[in-house]
């Protein structure tokens, strides 16, 4: 993936004016488990009033109910979507001056 103003790669953290590469190792992140509350709350320090969760181009990448538990609580809404979906979600939001980020895994 490119993302502007930050690069390529296959994993992307992004949030309102900016973002990085989403290192899974940081937080112990794998396919089984799935994105974990340790990988959003990054973006929650960001004031995202949404936060898109995408999954791969296949969807394998799950989502831990205590990451979307947590974000309920945060008041955020969370969009999980794959990732070709996730994307044009996000950019749609971006249009729309909404503060949004998302965690963005281009693989699986």
């Amino acid at each position: 993936m490119e993302v502007e103003l930050i690069g390529t790669g296959k994993d992307f953290k992004i949030w309102p004016g900016g973002g990085r590469g989403w290192n899974w190792e940081e937080t112990g992140t794998n396919h089984s488990d799935g994105i974990q509350v340790a990988d959003v709350e990054e973006l929650v320090q960001h004031s995202c009033e949404v936060i898109i969760l995408t999954r791969g181009v296949f969807s394998r990448l799950r989502v831990a109910p205590e990451t979307t538990a947590y974000l309920k609580a945060e008041g955020i809404e969370t969009i999980v979507a794959d990732t070709k979906k996730g994307v044009e979600i996000y950019n749609h939001k971006v249009e729309e001056n909404v503060r949004v980020g998302g965690l963005f895994h281009s693989t699986c």
